[in-house]
């Protein structure tokens, strides 16, 4: 399985190299951690929306709808799928806290990007998730001289107790455990890529061409 960090695919050089990794990868199925921009794809991708989208595009996609331009591009936004065996959820935004206590309808234009307490809350009720998906990081994960997780990221991971946790946005490799859970955070798909094996959930990292 193909499991691509952040894209930023509006850029094309971007774009050039997230389909250079699909290429390289010749995998069925993938799945990305947000800032995707780009919804084109060749193979059927499960994303989560990071900060960075075309936020009409992510919010037709919340209602169920197909927009012009997207191809193989499914949404996990407090929802949950199964993948070769995996049941993956995904938590689509990032935060900011003056708008995680307001109902996610109150969000509009750029705003859209972020999510809210209803959709940490949604996404806590789902049950047997194997893997988590998330833009924002649990605190513990990385350091700029200050800790950068969120909060109600460890709280959510405590709550879905997944086997595993992928994390986007921060366009760097880490990794660490989170109330017993592995939390890895992905380089940019420009960088490398990566495959997962559903068995054991081991990755293994590639260098993307280029």
């Amino acid at each position: 399985m193909l499991v691509l960090g952040d894209a930023h695919a509006a850029d094309p050089e971007n774009r050039a190299a997230l389909l250079a990794a699909y290429d390289d990868a010749d995998a069925d199925v993938a799945i990305q951690l947000g800032d995707l921009e780009w919804y084109d794809l060749p193979v059927p991708t499960w994303f989560i929306a990071g900060n960075n989208e075309d936020f009409d595009v992510v919010e037709a996609m919340r209602a169920g709808e197909t927009p012009p331009g997207v191809t193989n591009a499914h949404l996990l936004a407090s929802t949950a799928t199964e993948i070769e065996g995996l049941r993956i959820a995904g938590l689509s935004g990032n935060f900011a806290p003056t708008r995680y206590d307001r109902a996610r309808s109150d969000l509009v234009g750029e705003r859209r990007r972020h999510f809210t307490h209803e959709d940490v809350e949604r996404l806590a009720e789902l049950d047997d998730i194997d893997l988590l998906l998330t833009h924002e990081a649990p605190n513990g994960l990385l350091s700029y001289g200050y800790d950068p997780g969120c909060d109600h990221v460890d709280d959510l991971v405590a709550a879905v107790d997944p086997d595993l946790v992928l994390v986007g946005h921060h366009h760097s490799h880490h990794e660490t455990t989170v109330h017993g859970t592995r939390v890895v955070g992905l380089a940019p798909a420009w960088q490398c890529y990566y495959l997962l094996d559903p068995v054991d959930l081991t990755l293994q990292v590639r260098e993307t061409p280029g």
